[in-house]
């Protein structure tokens, strides 16, 4: 008993420690966005919202000197691209990864597990590696680079998120369900919309709000792909880190990192929402 208690003691600091080492850089990025120290940032020296306002272009109480941001509109364009290439991108990956995991789960063909995968390739292929393929099949084919070919970029590995999230729903669905709604005459189309899509739907939502925010984060991939209209924010950022450590890059880093956060819980209700039905 005494044993148990020292080994549930070490594991219970184990898991402090270990969550301090996970978040504390996170933690440091959110307090040292509020710092007024516009040479130093960790220096403490004050308490300011002027690195929120300058990257929106509004008045501050900082000298011109002082403000980092080159463009708002550039920071602005940037958030755009990244919207709209996420947005695309999730919806592509999250029809063909749910189609895919459905045709898995249902069907037996021959090659069936090279299938399932090749499936699972893109997820473990190192990014640098993606990235310079895509690059090379883009440009060899005659692509012009842009949002179109960062979109086409990210589903090839978001679609294997969607469908491993998926799979796994399929995996623990009763196909009895089913088979009873097709017994009681529903055809395949009225099957699948009032049976099996409500019953995989957390699955699907999760693996699209998955997919949303791993395409919104991903710099390695879109830097190989973007052209030079088409910067998405992780792209704008890392041009800001070039020339240097400057105060809005805390101040950005935070917003995404709220906006994360928000499509995170966004996902959990859904998905409790839909088990209480």
């Amino acid at each position: 008993m005494k044993k148990q208690t020292v080994l549930g003691r070490l594991l219970s600091t184990y898991s402090i420690f270990f969550f301090i080492f996970l978040y504390a850089p996170v933690a440091l990025i959110v307090i040292y966005s509020f710092n007024s120290n516009p040479i130093n940032i960790m220096i403490w020296d004050g308490f300011t919202l002027d690195w929120y306002r300058s990257i929106f272009g509004m008045t501050n109480t900082l000298s011109e000197s002082a403000i980092y941001v080159e463009s708002t509109d550039q920071l602005l364009s940037s958030l755009k691209n990244s919207l709209i290439v996420a947005t695309s991108a999730t919806l592509v990956a999250t029809l063909l990864g749910t189609s895919a995991a459905m045709a898995l789960a249902r069907f037996r063909f021959r090659l069936q597990s090279f299938y399932r995968m090749l499936l699972f390739v893109p997820m473990v292929m190192p990014d640098i590696v993606l990235g310079i393929a895509l690059l090379i099949f883009f440009v060899g084919a005659g692509f012009t680079l842009g949002n179109g070919t960062i979109i086409i970029g990210h589903c090839t590995f978001l679609t294997s998120y969607v469908f491993i999230v998926v799979s796994s729903r399929l995996a623990g669905m009763n196909p009895i369900t089913e088979a009873a709604s097709a017994d009681l005459g529903a055809n395949e189309w009225q099957t699948f919309r009032r049976v099996t899509l409500p019953l995989i739907l957390p699955g699907v939502i999760g693996g699209a709000l998955l997919s949303f925010i791993i395409s919104m984060d991903d710099l390695v991939i879109t830097y190989f792909i973007s052209g030079v209209d088409s910067t998405t924010l992780p792209v704008f950022i890392l041009g800001m880190i070039r020339r240097g450590i400057k105060p809005e890059i805390n101040a950005i880093a935070t917003l995404m990192l709220m906006f994360s956060v928000i499509i995170a819980s966004a996902g959990i209700y859904f998905k409790s929402k839909n088990a209480t039905h």
